[in-house]
């Protein structure tokens, strides 16, 4: 992607590196607890309550195009569960990797005899700038791939009854007497046909006694 906009150095996101220097094989340990951003997850499902407590471990290692940093990201994640649509809460731990490159150096880290401008190499590149890195979007991305796409409260949640929605974990007994609608009609159609027998037993009664009488 292109340079980033001017950083803040204020952001909690945004991190300095100019201890490192650029001498590869430098290293620098951080960690940090910062407020969630919004809407950190996947929207409407599941992710990291805006303002939430996020513990950040990272791993700075100076490398000849930049700076490689290596992480983990902690919090907890709230939702509501596919099945029962009961709100669930779980632990994140989301592990992430990110090159981040001096933006006057080549691929193999030396400085760039004229500056380039290529769209397509810079698409999918994060850079320095002036020392600072912004490490939100990389967070952002390492959270949704490590977030379940269709959350459960628990691995074998029933979920909801399909003909009342009545929560199936409440109740492992709870069920409905199915009936098919092609059996109650051929049964309504035999409780007819025995009607019509009795009638005519009925009817033919009062003859046989009759002929019995002759």
């Amino acid at each position: 992607m292109a340079l980033n906009a001017r950083l803040d150095h204020r952001n909690p996101l945004v991190f300095d590196t100019h201890e490192l220097g650029r001498r590869p094989g430098a290293l620098q340990r951080l960690t940090r607890t910062i407020d969630a951003p919004a809407d950190l997850g996947i929207l409407g499902v599941i992710g990291v309550p805006e303002g939430a407590p996020v513990e950040l471990e990272l791993r700075l290692e100076s490398v000849m195009e930049g700076v490689l940093v290596t992480g983990t990201a902690r919090g907890s994640v709230k939702g509501e569960c596919v099945r029962c649509l009961e709100p669930l809460e779980q632990v994140l731990e989301a592990d992430f990797q990110e090159m981040f490159s001096y933006p006057d150096a080549d691929d193999r880290g030396r400085p760039k005899a004229e500056p380039v401008d290529d769209a397509e190499d810079d698409e999918d590149t994060l850079f320095l700038e002036d020392g600072l890195f912004d490490l939100e979007p990389v967070l952002r991305d390492a959270v949704v791939l490590a977030l379940p796409m269709q959350p459960v409260c628990q691995d074998d949640c029933p979920g909801l009854c399909s003909e009342c929605g009545a929560r199936l974990a409440d109740d492992p007994d709870h069920r409905h007497d199915a009936v098919d609608i092609r059996w109650a009609a051929l049964q309504g159609l035999a409780g007819s046909l025995e009607d019509g027998e009795k009638d005519e037993l009925s009817g033919a009664e009062p003859g046989v006694d009759e002929k019995q009488e002759k």
